[in-house]
C-alpha cells in the first residue's frame, strides 16, 4: 500500500486525458524548456524547486502536481523532494520523450531564447563523448597518463547508472545557458500564485 505523498506516475495517455486537472511543472533547464513542453507547462527547474515551496504547495492544493522532465528521472527525483515536504505530485512516465513519441503535441515559445535547444542527457553524452575522445587522443600523443581522463569518464558513467544520480549534469546545468533567469523564475512563480 502507497501513502498518501507515494509519487504516483502516470502514463501518457493516463496524464493527457487528466492534463486539465493538473498545474504542469517541466523541471528542466530554461533551453531544454524552451525547445518543447506539455502545453501549459511552467518552467520551474529542479535545482530551483526549494525557492518554489509555497507556491508549489498552494497549487497540489487546487488541483495537483503534473511533475515533468525528458525521461522521466529528474520529474521523479523532483516528486520524491516534494514528497518529503508533504506536497503531493504525479510525475509523466518517459517525460516529455514519451509524451511526443505518444503523438502529443509539445509548446514552444514564439520568440524564446534557443542559445541551448540541447537536452541535458544531449549534453551529457556530447561532453563524456568528448571527454574520452580527450583523453584517447592525448593518452596517444602526449602521455600515456592522459587515458586516465576516459578512464574517470567511464566510471563516473557507471557510477550515475548505479545510483540514477548524474554529477555532470549537475555540473553542465550550471552553465550560463542552462542557469534559470531569476525574471523567468519570478514570472513563473507569480503565474503560479495567480492560478
Amino acid at each position: 500500500m502507497t501513502s498518501p505523498l507515494s509519487p504516483v506516475a502516470l502514463g501518457t495517455d493516463q496524464a493527457g486525458a487528466r492534463l486539465h486537472e493538473f498545474t504542469v511543472i517541466d523541471v528542466r533547464t530554461p533551453g531544454e524548456y524552451a525547445s518543447g513542453h506539455l502545453p501549459g507547462a511552467l518552467n520551474i527547474p529542479v535545482d530551483q524547486l526549494r525557492r518554489a515551496l509555497p507556491e508549489l504547495r498552494h497549487a497540489a492544493e487546487r488541483g495537483g502536481l503534473l511533475m515533468v522532465c525528458a525521461s522521466g528521472a529528474r520529474s521523479g527525483n523532483a516528486c520524491a523532494f516534494l514528497a518529503e515536504q508533504g506536497i503531493p505530485a504525479a510525475t509523466l512516465t518517459g517525460g516529455t520523450t514519451a509524451w511526443a513519441g505518444a503523438g502529443h503535441g509539445l509548446d514552444r515559445p514564439a520568440a524564446c531564447d534557443t542559445r541551448s535547444g540541447w537536452a541535458m542527457e544531449r549534453q551529457v553524452r556530447f561532453t563524456a563523448g568528448t571527454l574520452v575522445l580527450l583523453g584517447l587522443a592525448l593518452g596517444l600523443l602526449v602521455h600515456p597518463a592522459f587515458a586516465l581522463l576516459s578512464a574517470g569518464v567511464a566510471a563516473g558513467l557507471v557510477l550515475s547508472a548505479l545510483t540514477d544520480t548524474c554529477g555532470m549534469a549537475a555540473v553542465l546545468g550550471k552553465l550560463p545557458h542552462n542557469r534559470p533567469r531569476p525574471a523567468d523564475l519570478a514570472a513563473t512563480l507569480a503565474a503560479l500564485r495567480a492560478r
